[in-house]
């Protein structure tokens, strides 16, 4: 009774979670066509910049103590509380060193403007501080409806606010309003709607206790961001403001489409394999499900995005965006391996072996950091290539601890997704072949979207993949649970 009990809470979880993310991914999405169209490529590049320094402090601010929060079987409000002040410590100091250091970023690049926009962005970090906070509650508790309310409330006013200032010719400040407004909204919703609050408790000892773990994947996460963001801070320095604009635009297509779907199930798949952490056999058909349902949907999605990127990028962001169509081409390439890095890292740390994790960590970065100097002489191409090729050796090493912890590896892993990724080559092949129809590109593209859904549909029934009967199965289960809860 209580697996049962579980696998509807898990089940109700990630119809939220999935809504959450598709509705407030939906908007974000139409958000940023509008302002696409509206603002210039180097005004992108510019927050990119400021981003990638703010990511970085977030780091400190949101990461290692919130997933220790979530893995901890036992946390209690001293625990919450005392992450909390932590968080809002280190948030201040943090603040502090970007506001003095802007004028010397500033001066690196070469951007003045850098300057009044990293000290106004930067005070999202405290805005994070509590929002880490109350997300881990959220999914420790499984409550993700909360957050469906708070996600999709402040994208609505955001990218409203972020669409008037653009069009009042507000220029690269609609983009900083936009995300400022986006960060207070989730704040204020998410203090009415879920019941914790900071109480005036503090410990050391707690503090300790969840740094044992969490410091690890702190440092992971600090590595990872920066590895992520390497590439981006080269190209702000070797190039111009516009072409980040264009590398950025031709991740953040693909990277919007893999984090709704592949950051949903992750989301609700780490507490629910925290809570069976003591069963090895149960956490491997958990990563095993979530590895063949991620891949199924996300792989048609990343090859048909590849083969259309030309007529996608044509007709939502106009011809000025066409440089980004090959970089989107091949990120596609990358985002489409995030179920299976993500399944895998999530298993290792459910488990709590967070030093297997910083482990794997440090292995990758310093491949990826070596490919990367490598192709920096080649251009911009042959660098985002070489991510692509440190991506693919990077599920190697990501699986090959779950060999022994659950009993999972790499050859099994693919033999799960290689249905998906075939009936996905199939379907990119024949939308590719109706580019040679004389038509009108949004005619085009319309007609390779839905030939693309009815052969992936057709083939994933004629060879019956069990990943679709799956989807069909737990959607039946989402809607009935829905309508009981």
């Amino acid at each position: 009774m209580t697996n049962e009990v579980s696998k509807s809470k898990i089940i109700y979880s990630l119809f939220w979670k999935l809504t959450e993310r598709g509705g407030t991914q939906g908007i974000q999405f139409i958000v940023q066509i509008v302002l696409a169209r509206l603002l210039l490529p180097e005004e992108y590049g510019l927050i990119a910049l400021v981003t990638i320094f703010i990511a970085l402090a977030n780091v400190f601010v949101q990461n290692g103590f919130s997933t220790a929060l979530i893995q901890k079987q036992n946390a209690d409000e001293i625990d919450f509380s005392s992450v909390f002040y932590l968080s809002l410590l280190v948030a201040t100091l943090l603040y502090t060193v970007l506001f003095f250091t802007a004028p010397f970023i500033a001066v690196f690049y070469q951007e003045p403007l850098l300057i009044p926009i990293l000290r106004l962005l930067s005070i999202s970090l405290f805005f994070g501080s509590f929002n880490s906070i109350q997300n881990a509650y959220i999914a420790r508790n499984m409550m993700f409806k909360k957050l469906f309310f708070s996600s999709l409330g402040s994208i609505i006013v955001s990218g409203t606010v972020g669409i008037i200032t653009a069009y009042a010719g507000w220029g690269v400040w609609a983009l900083v309003t936009q995300q400022l407004t986006n960060q207070f909204m989730i704040t204020i919703i998410l203090w009415f709607t879920v019941k914790w609050r900071p109480k005036l408790l503090f410990s050391f000892v707690r503090i300790k206790s969840l740094f044992s773990y969490g410091w690890k994947l702190l440092i992971s996460a600090l590595l990872d961001i920066l590895h992520t963001n390497l590439q981006a801070l080269i190209i702000g320095m070797m190039y111009n403001p516009a072409t980040l604009g264009f590398y950025n635009r031709g991740r953040q297509f693909p990277e919007l489409i893999v984090g709704n779907v592949n950051g949903s199930i992750q989301a609700v798949l780490f507490p629910s394999l925290s809570l069976h952490q003591d069963n090895r056999e149960k956490v491997k058909n958990m990563v095993k499900r979530s590895i063949t349902t991620s891949s199924f949907i996300i792989f048609p999605m990343m090859v048909g995005l590849a083969v259309t990127a030309e007529s996608v990028v044509t007709i939502l962001l106009t011809d000025i965006w066409l440089p980004s169509v090959p970089l989107l081409q091949v990120f596609c390439m990358i985002f489409a391996l995030w179920p299976v890095h993500t399944a895998n890292l999530q298993a290792i740390n459910a488990l709590g072996r967070s030093d297997i994790f910083l482990k794997l960590e440090i292995i990758k970065k310093v491949m990826g950091i070596v490919i990367l100097l490598i192709t920096i002489p080649f251009g911009i191409h042959a660098m985002v290539l070489g991510v692509l090729f440190s991506s693919i050796i990077s599920t190697i090493i990501n699986a090959y601890p779950n060999i022994k912890l659950i009993n999972y590896g790499y050859i099994e892993q693919w033999k799960d997704i290689m249905p998906s990724l075939l009936v996905s080559m199939i379907m990119g092949g024949v939308i590719y072949s109706l580019r040679f129809l004389n038509i009108l590109v949004w005619q085009l593209l319309g007609l390779q979207i839905l030939v693309g859904i009815m052969v992936y549909v057709g083939l994933a029934i004629l060879f019956r993949i069990e990943s679709f009967n799956y989807l069909m199965n737990i959607t039946k289960v989402m809607l009935k649970n829905r309508k009981g809860l």
